[in-house]
């Protein structure tokens, strides 16, 4: 787990089995145009994506060294828990060679919840338009993949994803060790945020104004 978790929810194991149903079914393009599962045939336009360390440098939790063999062994597990229920790897494709960004959902079925990491490509960054594509991706956990929970985790400095994330009403509950498959580990601070907490901000966001 790389994000921790503080709030333990009740979860029936109904509703575990219906969000491993959702996930194993979740098609990406409602988080937008280009958006796809990433398959084998998308290893090179990862590859080049995240060798940018530009891009990849404040994700702590990615397949290092990269190499085609890495990403290439990193798609065929995310494609092996998607089928059970646990993962997700998605590309947005600005076109049919090139990569515009990559989302990696992790999903705890039986405690409602899951987390996000992921970047846009370096000539996209610092257009005002992250917050939007966030927001999106969060809503998307909690309508598409049904969550009641999400957690994620940033470097100590990271300032941008820091802004994003609290700016889209996440709790701020500390800082924690994150730990990579490889054993190396970083401080970082942590957030949680709720369905509840969500669906309540969107209600004052879609209300009309006076």
């Amino acid at each position: 787990m790389g994000a921790p978790l503080r709030t333990w929810l009740d979860v029936s194991p109904a509703e575990a089995l219906a969000i491993r149903e959702a996930v194993r079914a979740a098609d990406p393009s409602g988080l937008g145009s280009g958006c796809v599962v990433a398959e084998q045939a998308h290893a090179g336009a990862l590859l080049e994506l995240l060798c940018d360390e530009r891009v990849s440098g404040p994700i702590h939790d990615l397949p290092r060294p990269f190499s085609e063999a890495s990403i290439a062994r990193w798609i065929a597990d995310a494609a092996t828990l998607k089928a059970q229920g646990d993962a997700m790897l998605v590309l947005t494709l600005d076109d049919r060679t090139r990569a515009a960004s990559f989302s990696r959902f992790t999903i705890w079925p039986e405690r409602a919840a899951g987390e996000i990491i992921g970047a846009r490509r370096a000539d996209l960054q610092g257009a005002g338009t992250g917050g939007a594509g966030a927001a999106r991706s969060f809503g998307w956990m909690f309508d598409v993949l049904k969550l009641r929970l999400i957690a994620v985790t940033a470097a100590l400095d990271n300032f941008r994803s820091a802004r994003v994330i609290e700016a889209a009403g996440f709790v701020y509950i500390g800082e924690t060790d994150s730990v990579r498959p490889d054993g190396a580990v970083r401080r970082s601070h942590a957030w949680e945020l709720s369905r509840d907490a969500w669906m309540a901000a969107r209600k004052v966001r879609d209300s009309p104004p006076g």
